[in-house]
């Protein structure tokens, strides 16, 4: 199994407003015949460590897939798992968005930028 992070998140707010208010995530499948699971977990950081996204997505062969979740807090981390053999055929990227729908980009992360772990 490999896992994927994007490390910890600050989004403090700036004259009141935070520069996150949604994260999208978009995951891309580049096998050619395999589909891939990659499992996202979604993490409020505060004084402790509370999961708030729980996801398994099913990734076809040369498909794309989007998803937006809520980033309106001071500090988050997402967490994606997928096979230790599949992790080679997975591109992940993670962008911050105002609520205009504005990137932020101190908030983008793409795939050569993650941590990978590979158990």
């Amino acid at each position: 199994m490999a896992i994927l992070s994007t490390g910890p998140i600050e989004n403090n707010p700036v004259s009141g407003v935070r520069p996150t208010q949604q994260v999208t995530i978009r995951l891309v499948n580049r096998a050619a015949v395999d589909s891939i699971s990659v499992y996202i977990q979604g993490y409020v950081l505060s004084t402790i460590r509370t999961l708030y996204v729980s996801e398994v997505i099913s990734i076809a062969a040369n498909e794309a897939v989007t998803r937006d979740y809520f980033a309106d807090l001071d500090a988050f981390e997402f967490v994606f798992e997928t096979s230790a053999e599949g992790v080679e055929e997975v591109g992940i990227s993670v962008w911050g968005k105002q609520a205009s729908g504005q990137l932020v980009d101190a908030h983008r992360v793409v795939t050569h930028e993650t941590t990978v772990k590979n158990i």
